[in-house]
């Protein structure tokens, strides 16, 4: 029997302006967007937006993803990461929608090489800490939820590492990048393609990235010829980030390889 797919105005997307907003908008051309213009702190607002739009599926694409700037203000980071999410599944509980929430893979410590969706979570930054609260906050308040799990974004329309890597490699002789932190890199484009698949499975928590594993160094000279390593000991940043950090999808087909998906976005903004 195959699963009936929902009419995409039947979709809400929070946080829509940003770099996965925009391209849940391409997935999901029909749906109710909405960004900085709801406050998805207040309670309120959000009960309010998500009942008067009666959608059947919430997808929440809005965080606080500055990783260093949430050691800097952790009650923002714990605010919009984790303690929104009470409101946003309670509304979603309430209106009968299912709720589609991205997580990180910063809500492991990385003491592993790789980590399955049934491994229990030990953040070591305030935004990891804020992120698996928000998960746990939607676990604890509803029950058809999916929780995606993902790593290394990068896209149109925000900032991520393959644009500040092009811009420091103009900006410099040698962009010094770490070699000693492993992960999955993983596309926007295919990330919100995979949602929508996603929204027709069984509740619970996914890992979702692009296949292959690099080092953020690997990852940097893929983009740019002037990437030189160095070691997290070199180059020094507020938060502590995990060693390794590479998410383990074992609940649905794999997608493309990261270097395939580079390849295509660097294309594409070239035209």
């Amino acid at each position: 029997m195959v699963a009936a797919i929902t009419p995409i105005n039947h979709v809400l997307i929070l946080g829509a302006h940003g770099m996965l907003g925009h391209a849940l908008q391409q997935i999901y051309p029909g749906a109710a967007v909405k960004g900085h213009e709801l406050d998805i702190t207040d309670g309120q607002e959000i009960t309010k937006a998500i009942h008067a739009m009666e959608p059947e599926i919430v997808i929440n694409a809005a965080a606080y993803t500055n990783v260093d700037g949430c050691e800097e203000n952790p009650r923002t980071a714990y605010a919009v990461n984790g303690e929104a999410l009470a409101a946003i599944a309670g509304a979603c509980s309430d209106a009968d929608a299912k709720l589609i929430h991205f997580s990180t893979d910063y809500v492991f410590d990385g003491t592993r090489t790789s980590y399955r969706e049934d491994d229990t979570p030990h953040p070591l930054s305030i935004y990891g800490k804020s992120k698996l609260l928000g998960e746990r906050n939607v676990m604890e308040t509803m029950e058809d939820f999916r929780i995606i799990r993902t790593s290394w974004l990068f896209g149109k329309y925000g900032r991520n590492f393959v644009e500040t890597m092009i811009r420091l490699s103009k900006e410099m002789t040698e962009v010094r990048v770490v070699n000693d932190q492993f992960g999955k890199p993983t596309y926007t484009m295919d990330l919100a393609t995979k949602t929508r698949e996603i929204a027709r499975l069984s509740p619970g928590i996914y890992h979702i990235s692009n296949e292959g594993i690099c080092s953020w160094y690997e990852f940097a000279r893929a983009i740019i010829p002037n990437a030189v390593p160095c070691s997290t000991e070199e180059f020094p940043r507020k938060a502590k980030r995990p060693a390794y950090s590479v998410l383990i999808n074992t609940k649905t087909s794999a997608m493309r390889p990261w270097r395939e998906a580079l390849a295509v976005y660097l294309k594409e903004r070239e035209s």
